[in-house]
């Protein structure tokens, strides 16, 4: 058995109503915890605090971040809050654990804000250095995603730290725009630049450190130093990142993918995180690739500090969805026909290899300099056999279906519709609503019937009314 074979583990269908208890049963203890250690609640806010700023509170200074993910997020605050509140120290946390999954993810607070699960105002720096050293021994050992841009605390633990703001202070920016803000040295208000990655202001020192335990730790030369030369970063969120890299293994050295999958990142209810999506990713594309798809190539693979990283080839082109966007027109309804069949047999060949992609939509799918279609990003891809509880697609191109909290028999119908979505946005440059979306042949002219008709089968709110790939590629070359 492959090293593949022995470290991806495609969870069945009895896994998923453990995991749904389990997400039933930490949503209501979070509630809970809240009404006990988080009364206040600000109105549309996304946090809950421990008790109301007073004047005593500083404006600014060294804030204390606990890292949390959706499965220790409840252990984590049953531990620190007690303590927190015995010292009447101000605190705030995620009103809820869907909030702490957008946090984490990095999509929609930022990426800088992954894993700022409890945030902790101390009045001073003694105190600051204190209540680090005693939140570090109550929370050593739970699972936690890294800080991007804070400073750790010690090697392994959950709390990290930053100097910044407290208070909501703001300078106006020439263009109306404001920034928020700390004071300096002479009082005067400055940008707080750690809301742009800095740990800390040049004018401060770091009160955390301690010679004791911060001996250096000789380092490993890994892939990383020796291998690849990682030049831009394309994609960093809370899994992971994208990074462009040139690969020295290769005579002459090629341009290669380097994709990052962060032990503990964004954590789903059964436990699979950053690193398990990568490894999947890989089994998918070596799998595929075997039977002749055009997926990027693997180069490589490798594990550093428990974050497991992919090297696949650099494909030349640029995105269907990048490509329409500089474009004056809209395609061809020929041209989107031809991309429709070119798509369909794609899929097709994925599903007759024994996998649903899950995930396709302009975004994964390159469009080389020959004008034909590559499909990407496999990290969700399940067996057909044994489909994955758990939805993964984007909202967007994802059916109704995937809002249901219970298993499916097949994820085939999944790919169909984001096939069909995908036809939708070329033609008509909007997005399909699942409530039921208005016929393209009212927003598109000319539009063959037949055309029309298919994309709405593939839309169909019934996952057994969309038609396969195989007879989708048919209708849609008989259309042209």
């Amino acid at each position: 058995m492959s090293t593949d074979e022995r470290t991806i583990e495609h969870r069945p269908d009895s896994g998923f109503g453990d995991a749904i208890a389990s997400a039933q049963s930490l949503c209501g203890l979070w509630r809970e915890l809240c009404r006990h250690h988080l009364p206040v609640m600000p109105k549309d806010s996304t946090w809950r605090f421990s008790r109301a700023s007073t004047a005593d509170d500083p404006e600014q200074g060294w804030k204390l971040h606990i890292s949390a993910n959706l499965l220790t997020a409840c252990e984590v605050m049953r531990r620190v809050a007690p303590f927190l509140q015995a010292g009447e120290v101000l605190f705030k946390a995620p009103r809820s654990l869907q909030d702490l999954s957008r946090i984490n993810s990095g999509l929609h607070h930022g990426y800088s804000q992954v894993g700022k699960f409890i945030t902790v105002y101390p009045r001073s720096d003694e105190e600051a250095v204190l209540l680090a050293r005693r939140l570090h021994k109550l929370t050593f050992g739970l699972s936690a995603p890294t800080v991007p841009f804070d400073l750790q605390f010690r090697p392994g633990s959950s709390v990290y730290y930053r100097y910044g703001g407290f208070a909501p202070l703001e300078t106006k920016n020439p263009d109306g725009t404001s920034t928020r803000a700390i004071r300096n040295p002479e009082g005067d208000l400055i940008p707080d630049l750690c809301e742009d990655g800095t740990a800390m202001p040049d004018w401060v020192s770091d009160p955390f450190v301690d010679k004791q335990s911060r001996r250096r730790t000789k380092t490993v030369d890994s892939p990383l130093k020796t291998t690849f030369r990682v030049f831009r970063a394309l994609r960093q969120r809370g899994k992971g990142g994208v990074y462009q890299a040139i690969d020295l293994s290769a005579r002459p050295p090629r341009l290669c993918i380097l994709k990052e999958g962060r032990k503990g990142g964004e954590i789903t209810w059964d436990g699979r995180d950053g690193n398990w999506r990568v490894r999947n990713e890989e089994l998918v594309l070596r799998r595929l690739q075997a039977v002749g798809l055009g997926v990027p190539r693997v180069y490589s693979s490798f594990e550093v500090e428990g974050n497991y990283y992919v090297v696949t080839e650099f494909i030349e082109g640029e995105t269907l969805l990048s490509s329409l966007g500089k474009r004056q027109r809209r395609l061809t309804i020929p041209h989107v026909l031809r991309y429709g069949v070119e798509l369909s047999l794609i899929i097709s060949r994925i599903h007759a290899a024994g996998w649903v992609w899950r995930d396709c939509k302009p975004s994964n799918l390159i469009v080389t300099k020959e004008g034909k279609l590559r499909p990407l990003d496999f990290e969700g891809a399940c067996p057909v056999s044994r489909p994955d509880p758990l939805a993964w697609n984007t909202m967007e191109f994802s059916p109704p279906e995937c809002q249901e909290t219970y298993p499916l028999q097949s994820r085939i119908p999944e790919d169909m519709y984001a096939l069909g979505a995908t036809l939708y946005f070329l033609l008509t440059g909007r997005l399909p609503t699942v409530s039921g979306p208005t016929p393209v042949s009212q927003l598109r002219r000319n539009m063959p019937s037949e055309v029309g008709k298919i994309i709405l089968e593939l839309l169909a709110p019934d996952p057994q009314e969309r038609p396969e790939a195989q007879a989708m590629a048919r209708r849609l070359r008989a259309s042209l």
